[in-house]
């Protein structure tokens, strides 16, 4: 006997059951959780410098366990140095487009109009933070801070003991950025990025909140400082001791950070990646390639890149050698991840999630191309590669057929070319398109209430010779630049003009170099000289500027005129 009762029963039951078939797409996607990122990089290691690689000193186990549980790229690529490697990484685009060719010169820093990794992740409801080597801009608006990143902790420049770095640094017990502010730590640099991420980690989880995770370490990136007792592994072998010594450092914490997510039950819903920034500075094992750090050959760019994701089905062990980049890296997590591409923005990589999941069918024979410019101003050919799965054109004249030759040791342009030409149009084509640009400037900003009082360095610096560490600060290097300025707003504008950064204190004729009698400001239309004293730790200047785009330079002035730039320019809007 069915009642009134049970007549409602069955229509509310039928009701939501249309409800949920209806909905059901939307109700899979409330249930499936976004995948968590951590995309932790490493600086200066190669190809050859793991084990599992084929090097029989190294000591990575950690490493070696991920590399047998990953997708591999085997075929993967980044430019041949530091902060043109991390411009691509960060936005899907060749570092020759977002004005990133160099280490130093202001041409490591990256045009505050990109969109990176870290505003897409944010703007897609994700935690970000960063721990460790930025290496594209230490002044607004071109921290990471400014650029999407929520939480940071960061030295300064390229490297611990560089310009823009804190006085002192040596690696252990350092002081470095956080959140903007320096903050002294406690322990050794690359524990301290880990141990970083691992609480950042820890809070996302409590907030439940996914989160990207960006560990771009410094090591094993000179000066080679590491604990005695790593050192001591690899005594008695044909190595360089520190430089093993700190990738196994960097192994052990890969095994803590994977001990920790298992722990907390985000192993299997977090997409962890493993690469490196450039081919081996220090490692003699190269798995069999021609070049290192800086070349245009393989072993100055072609580096390790796993990809571990249960969830994702991205396990196994298993190899892909088809053509992928660093440029490849931010189209490929927003697919993953099922983020929104910043709107206006063209990609120069592409997703490879089809290649990850196993699936190369149609897949296109790519161009790629890197290079090594780290002059100011580029020039067309310079320390290039024109790359497809088969083919390398070097320096637009040398080409390898690295199917049959992977060392690169015979050059066969003579017998093939055709191939020459055909990659030459690319590289034609190609450079007529990155190089629209390559007469514009990162403008350091000034004035603005996000960085007022600014800090500008000699290592951004336009010049022909960059005082670009703290060795060529305490020996007085002779030399000068201009900085490219942007004035946010009209007023008035107070300019500290120093041999030693602030930390240290210390009078402008202190040390070897420097006997300083005036110093010069020179800014837009302003061009002030004063006198410099004896015990003097500034120059002092109070000027009213106009907003806008300008050039910045400085003089300390001894006897006979000669003259070199202040390492540390101070400058604070005072209204």
């Amino acid at each position: 006997m069915i009642t009134d009762v049970t007549r409602r029963s069955l229509l509310v039951a039928l009701v939501l059951a249309t409800a949920v078939m209806s909905a059901g797409p939307l109700f899979a996607a409330e249930k499936a959780k976004q995948p968590n990122v951590i995309l932790v990089m490493t600086d200066d290691q190669g190809y050859g410098d793991i084990r599992a690689h084929g090097n029989d000193v190294i000591i990575t186990p950690a490493l070696d366990k991920m590399h047998g549980e990953s997708v591999r790229l085997t075929n993967y690529h980044v430019d041949p140095t530091c902060s043109p490697t991390r411009s691509a990484l960060m936005t899907g685009r060749y570092s020759d487009r977002v004005g990133v060719w160099h280490t130093i010169m202001g041409r490591s820093i990256l045009w505050a109009d990109e969109k990176t990794m870290g505003d897409v992740f944010q703007a897609g409801g994700y935690r970000t933070g960063v721990f460790g080597k930025w290496h594209l801009g230490d002044t607004y608006p071109f921290r990471p801070q400014d650029r999407g990143f929520d939480e940071v902790l960061v030295h300064g420049g390229g490297g611990v003991c560089q310009t823009p770095d804190y006085w002192d640094n040596n690696y252990f017990d350092d002081t470095y950025y956080h959140n903007g502010k320096p903050e002294k730590q406690e322990g050794y640099c690359t524990d301290v990025w880990f141990d970083a991420a691992i609480k950042f980690i820890e809070q996302s989880k409590k907030e439940g909140k996914p989160f990207l995770a960006y560990i771009p370490t410094n090591a094993p990136h000179g000066p080679l400082l590491v604990a005695e007792k790593y050192a001591k592994m690899y005594e008695g072998k044909k190595v360089n001791a520190k430089f093993c010594g700190m990738i196994t450092n960097i192994d052990e914490n890969m095994a803590k950070l994977r001990k920790k997510l298992k722990e907390l039950g985000l192993e299997k819903n977090t997409i962890l990646i493993f690469t490196t920034d450039n081919g081996t500075a220090g490692g003699r094992f190269n798995a069999g390639m021609k070049g290192h750090k800086g070349s245009e050959y393989d072993g100055g760019h072609r580096v390790p890149c796993f990809f571990y994701w249960p969830d994702g089905g991205l396990t196994g062990g298993r190899d892909v050698a088809r053509l992928t980049a660093h440029m490849d890296m931010l189209p490929t997590l927003i697919d993953l991840c099922g983020l929104k591409k910043p709107k206006g923005v063209k990609f120069d990589g592409m997703s490879i999630a089809p290649l990850l999941r196993g699936n190369d069918k149609n897949w296109p024979d790519r161009e790629l191309i890197v290079e090594s410019q780290r002059i100011d101003h580029p020039t067309k050919w310079r320390k290039c590669a024109v790359m497809t799965d088969r083919w390398r054109l070097v320096n637009g004249k040398e080409l390898y057929d690295m199917q049959s030759d992977p060392g690169q040791a015979k050059n066969v342009a003579a017998e093939h070319p055709d191939v020459v030409e055909r990659l030459r149009k690319v590289y034609d084509n190609w450079w007529a398109d990155v190089s629209k640009n390559h007469d514009k400037y990162a403008h350091i900003v000034i004035g603005n209430d996000a960085e007022n009082p600014a800090t500008i360095t000699c290592h951004d610096w336009h010049g022909p010779k960059v005082p670009w560490n703290h060795g060529h600060i305490r020996s007085g290097t002779a030399a000068n630049g201009f900085w490219a300025i942007r004035v946010d707003r009209d007023g008035t504008y107070e300019f500290e003009l120093r041999r030693w950064p602030k930390e240290k204190n210390a009078p402008i004729n202190e040390g070897p170099g420097i006997q300083a009698q005036k110093a010069r400001l020179v800014i837009g239309e302003v061009d002030e000289t004063v006198p410099v004293k004896t015990g003097d730790i500034a120059a002092r200047f109070k000027v009213k500027l106009k907003a806008g785009k300008t050039r910045l330079q400085t003089y300390f002035i001894g006897e006979g005129d000669k003259s070199r730039g202040a390492y540390y320019v101070y400058v604070k809007r005072v209204e």
